[in-house]
């Protein structure tokens, strides 16, 4: 394979050539490759056979207007228009082997995060970090699936609000058992280093509903906060979606629509901490995030 380091275009020639490549690798070994642009007839009919577009075009077309109403304010909560939520859903639905239709819901959207717990395991623990400064990745506008590194300041201020929808199928297995979201707050205050925590007890057994928690005042300035979700002495299931950290008019709550929550960054993204870590993940213990017919 023949290796450049510079190439010099025939000025008038500039389209022809950046419509013809792709960029393989942006970052640690910087290449571009041929753009398969053009298609044999087979493989255009292979690729319209595997695709879900024109069997959930036809589906959505058959809703009623207050179907599709349900799912554009369902797909609000979670900046998708109710065609592109209705498409995720469905195509979910779909690889999961589920028949029709969901019902679109205010308080979760196709994929949710879930804490499942069973023996020999009681007790779990994940933590999502928020130092003042850390990274974090945006998809970059017009490309289909390319993303960038992006430095955050977060500069805490009050009021500052938590929140979350959830589900729970959980049962005590020992004394003291709980479930909570919470936030460890540290701040300093005349040369000490304090902790507050903002706490949402979570039900054991309960349908979905939110659940908030705000902070308004404290002695001084924050310095930084960690979100957890702790489980104790507890077996069973925590689905939750729609997590909010917010504070200054923003929710700084990374994969708060529960996409992949236990998703990790490499190469030219490693700087990026997970969107949630386990500090108790003992055998018996999962956190993923999942579909799952409610």
């Amino acid at each position: 394979m023949a290796k450049v380091t510079y190439i010099s275009i025939t000025p008038g020639l500039e389209n022809q050539y950046y419509n013809g490549i792709r960029v393989i690798d942006r970052f640690e070994y910087s290449r571009v490759g041929i753009k398969n642009t053009l298609l044999s007839k087979k493989s255009k009919k292979g690729i319209s056979q595997r695709s879900l577009l024109p069997e959930l075009s036809v589906l959505w077309a058959a809703l009623t207007e207050s179907e599709k109403t349900a799912w554009n304010n369902a797909g609000a909560v979670c900046n998708k228009t109710g065609w592109r939520l209705f498409l995720q859903d469905t195509a979910a639905r779909r690889a999961n082997d589920l028949t029709g239709l969901a019902t679109p819901s205010l308080l979760h959207q196709a994929f949710v995060g879930n804490i499942h717990i069973v023996a020999p395991a009681t007790e779990t623990k994940i933590i999502q970090t928020h130092p003042s400064f850390y990274y974090t990745y945006k998809k970059v506008t017009g490309k289909k699936a390319m993303f960038n590194p992006v430095g955050v300041n977060e500069f805490i201020s009050l009021p500052f609000k938590i929140g979350l929808n959830y589900s729970s199928n959980l049962s005590a297995t020992g004394a003291g058992a709980f479930a909570k979201f919470y936030a460890k707050i540290w701040y300093s205050y005349q040369g000490v280093n304090r902790f507050s925590y903002l706490e949402i007890p979570l039900d054991l057994i309960t349908d979905w509903k939110s659940a908030e928690a705000t902070l308004s005042v404290l002695d001084s300035i924050i310095i930084r906060y960690d979100l957890f979700i702790h489980l104790y002495n507890l077996q069973g299931d925590l689905y939750f979606d729609n997590i909010k950290s917010e504070h200054g008019g923003i929710n700084y709550a990374r994969d708060q629509f529960c996409n992949n929550i236990d998703q990790g960054f490499t190469k030219a993204f490693y700087q990026i901490p997970k969107h949630w870590s386990a500090e108790i993940l003992p055998a018996g213990a999962i956190i993923e995030s999942i579909y799952k017919d409610f």
